[in-house]
């Protein structure tokens, strides 16, 4: 072969190659474009209420108390959904909490929590660690709506102010208080949480809003 044809040949490979880079990259491009688009997709269907209530699990002990609650249905029509409470909002916090949720997997597969009475007897233990989960974000989730510097205290319930009052002081968080707002709240809690009021003294009027209370002008002991 001439030395001229060598010399065109390996140009024309030389442009070859120089064409699989671009090509290759576009293609990886797409391919991540792909890729990460799913991923998003997956992650929103996730998020909602109906894949929140898909098990039976969810279905049948949980959602019919939801239902029930301010949460779902109210005067301003504004719903609280399961992943509003219980999901984080900001992306990275968010896949951790999908992968923790791969546990619920395992207990769905085993059968932990597959009837009510096994559901009852576990309950408690479940709800703490909901609890413990948004005391040490500081009820982060809970200030997704909730934003405690535009409460108009002045036009909340003397009781409900005071309590308000008294959290910001101390140092407490939503979750402090606020337990039984979308679900009852375990009888073992309640119980323990019974105790503990009559221990303190506190007035059953505090927690039980039918029962009558001392009108403020009353000063008698």
């Amino acid at each position: 072969m001439h030395a001229p044809e060598k010399k065109a040949q390996g140009l024309r490979r030389r442009c070859r190659l120089r064409g699989v880079a671009p090509c290759a990259a576009v293609v990886m491009m797409l391919a991540g474009v792909v890729l990460w688009g799913g991923f998003n997709t997956a992650l929103e269907a996730t998020n909602s209420l109906t894949f929140c209530v898909s098990c039976h699990e969810m279905r049948d002990n949980i959602y019919p108390e939801y239902r029930k609650s301010r949460h779902f249905r109210n005067r301003s029509g504004v719903r609280a959904a399961c992943p509003d409470c219980h999901v984080p909002r900001r992306w990275g916090p968010m896949v951790l909490r999908k992968i923790e949720a791969t546990n619920e997997l395992y207990h769905k597969l085993i059968g932990s929590i597959d009837t009510p009475e096994k559901f009852q007897a576990r309950r408690l233990a479940l709800a703490e660690k909901v609890w413990q989960t948004m005391k040490a974000t500081d009820s982060r989730e809970c200030r997704n709506c909730h934003d405690e510097q535009a409460m108009a205290l002045t036009d909340q319930r003397r009781a409900a102010r005071q309590r308000h009052e008294q959290a910001e002081a101390s140092g407490q968080t939503c979750i402090d208080c606020h337990k039984g707002i979308a679900h009852h709240l375990p009888e073992a809690f309640l119980e323990q949480e019974h105790d503990r009021f009559e221990k303190e003294g506190r007035p059953c009027y505090e927690c039980h809003e039918d029962m009558a209370r001392p009108d403020p002008e009353d000063t008698w002991d």
